[in-house]
């Protein structure tokens, strides 16, 4: 049925083709013409019914009728070679526009597109095959890797472009920015930071923002703040950066003075400011706040909440307890709840033990992923009924669903050292669990003990604990202790909210060895110093 829609589609565009008598003739009729597009759509629909043979067929034809020199329509049939498993052909494509006469600003077009449609490795052997770049070239290429997830390329990519003879601009610098606070690491951010002083790169308030947010996802919010002070406040995309990292941070107080001064200079607020506050509030149980805040938008400055905003709210009323609250805000909303919604909601039943509740959200996602049957398994475990939760999990091995697994990194001297939980496999296992058993025995003797609850399986007490102990930020933490001089603040980076019983251990350990340690898990930042948390003990 699917190829044959195709076909008929790609025969009716056909027709089309050859009934416009002026195509060979005038190329630029083309640019004014609705049938390049409709042949990118024939390609779509061959990309996703693996139809690499109709491809091919147009592949012949839009070259001699003169589509050839589309970059949309030669990304788009790459990509569908490559979605078709023929390799071949979409290197004879590549050979084909190396062999026409194609100039750098088509090339560059063809690296967007293809970073568009997320074939990355091929927009790279586009680059590596166009004889000479410009700046247009390089930033294409590092802000499609950000664009597709790939920081590490990017960053890659970007001290290679140092090595050229392209001087970087501010796109270059923006793009970098963002993959360095995906990134994580602290150095980054200052050496990012130094070469834009280096090469006197002008803070516009692009730049500014991107750097405010930088330094708030490394960890460094003073430093964030002090970048902020120095900024021109004219765009409210400064501001929004700037209460996104106080949100982050677990700082909200100090992101509500924010948006009062910002309210004070007349900057006008927009969706993103009440997103951060929103956030803000959420992270830190101030119901009443957030309530305040989201009224807000609309009685005194006309911002009709979007999806986002009553999404904060479902995770401001689920994280303190208030289920009642958040599914009454998903009732009466004026669109249609998205799975970010439902996950929120999801995750506050697991946290105070809802499971009806549980059940109603899971109804509601339509593609549910490892995590939807995590936490409704946990919410079954909670409560001890164990054959609910056994079959949540047969019907994940029956489809196949495979539970994420804790994955924590820390960076020394420039390397990314990566952990799972229960990792064997780093070279220096053996004294890294030297120090981490040191570690459990001594927080032991202060009377630390291990939330063996939330180990939620049916096994015993002894095997809950083993299982705690292996997590993968506790690992990162020892490997950190193990490598780094007494007293130096530790900073981590987790996949996965850090759990009850890390973050009671973490607190422990930075009371016994006199250290600062930062984890920055996949909600926000947690600053250990002295046996307490930044987050107050509620994130």
């Amino acid at each position: 049925m699917q190829r044959n829609g195709v076909k008929k589609l790609t025969q009716q565009s056909l027709a089309a083709i050859r009934l416009t008598p002026s195509v060979s003739s005038s190329p630029d009729f083309l640019h004014h013409s609705r049938d390049h597009r409709i042949v990118c759509k024939v390609l779509e629909a061959c990309k996703h019914s693996s139809d690499y043979r109709t491809a091919s067929a147009i592949h012949t034809r839009v070259f001699k009728l003169g589509y050839g020199t589309y970059p949309s329509l030669l990304a788009t049939l790459m990509s569908t070679y490559l979605k078709c498993d023929r390799l071949g052909l979409a290197y004879q494509l590549l050979d084909q526009v190396f062999r026409s006469d194609f100039n750098l600003v088509i090339l560059n077009l063809v690296i967007e597109h293809l970073m568009k449609l997320g074939e990355y490795g091929f927009a790279q052997k586009v680059f590596r095959k166009t004889p000479v770049w410009d700046v247009m070239t390089w930033n294409l290429m590092i802000r499609g890797y950000v664009r597709n997830a790939r920081f590490e390329e990017a960053l890659s990519l970007f001290r290679e472009m140092l090595g050229s003879d392209v001087e970087p601009d501010k796109f270059t610098f923006a793009s970098v920015m963002a993959a360095c606070a995906r990134l994580g690491p602290c150095n980054h951010a200052l050496w990012m930071h130094g070469l834009m002083r280096e090469k006197e790169i002008e803070l516009n308030a692009i730049l500014s923002s991107a750097l405010i947010d930088l330094y708030s996802k490394c960890g460094r919010i003073q430093t964030a703040k002090d970048v902020f002070n120095g900024a021109d406040h004219s765009d409210v995309s400064v501001w929004n950066a700037m209460i996104n990292g106080l949100a982050a941070h677990g700082l909200p107080f100090d992101a509500i003075a924010v948006f009062s001064k910002m309210e004070g200079e007349n900057i006008l607020p927009d969706s993103i400011t009440f997103l951060g506050i929103l956030t803000a509030c959420s992270h830190s149980g101030l119901v009443e706040e957030g309530r305040k805040y989201f009224n807000l938008m609309g009685s005194y400055y006309s911002i009709q909440p979007q999806i986002e905003h009553y999404g904060a709210m479902v995770d401001l009323f689920g994280r303190a307890g208030q289920l009642e609250e958040a599914y009454a805000i998903i009732e009466v909303m004026p669109m249609e709840p998205d799975v970010v919604i439902w996950r929120a909601l999801l995750s506050a039943c697991r946290t105070y033990r809802k499971p009806e509740l549980g059940e109603v959200a899971i109804a509601n996602i339509s593609r549910l992923k490892s995590g939807d049957y995590v936490l409704l398994s946990n919410i079954y475990c909670s409560l001890k009924r164990w054959e609910s939760a056994e079959g949540v999990r047969e019907m994940m091995k029956t489809k196949g669903i495979r539970k994420i697994r804790g994955r924590s990194w820390i960076e020394l001297g420039g390397v990314i050292h990566r952990f799972k939980a229960g990792d064997r496999s780093h070279p220096e296992m053996e004294g890294v669990y030297k120090v981490l058993e040191g570690l459990i025995q001594r927080t032991k003797l202060e009377g630390f003990l291990p939330e063996t609850e939330l180990v939620l399986m049916d096994i015993s007490e002894e095997e809950k604990e083993g299982n705690l102990n292996h997590h993968s930020e506790k690992l990162a933490l020892a490997y950190g202790i193990l490598k780094t001089s007494p007293g130096s603040e530790i900073m981590i980076s987790k996949n996965l909210r850090i759990c009850h019983d890390c973050h009671t251990w973490i607190k422990m350990v930075s009371k016994l060895l006199i250290r600062v340690i930062v984890v920055r898990d996949r909600i926000r930042f947690h600053r250990f110093e002295g046996g307490s948390c930044s987050c107050e003990d509620y994130w």
